[in-house]
């Protein structure tokens, strides 16, 4: 299970640069997941939103987007 740390410190980049792509994938997922993309600085849910859209990363859950009140259709921008 990744932490918040972990997922934030490879979306950034300071984490392990050995990272593989599917760590860096599942890290934003998490993001996604937990709804964090879109309570940290705006980049954050705008690449979630573009990963989103790519078919990279899966929606948030129903879940987390009634709770952090995440638009059920993801930003663009």
């Amino acid at each position: 299970m990744m932490t918040d740390y972990e997922a934030v410190s490879i979306a950034e980049g300071f984490a392990q640069s050995d990272c593989t792509e599917a760590q860096t994938i599942a890290a934003w997922q998490h993001l996604i997941d937990t709804g964090l993309a879109w309570r940290l600085q705006g980049w954050f849910g705008r690449t979630a939103s573009r990963m989103i859209e790519e078919g990279l990363c899966a929606s948030p859950p129903q879940r987390n987007e009634e709770a952090h009140g995440i638009p059920s259709t993801p930003l663009t921008g």
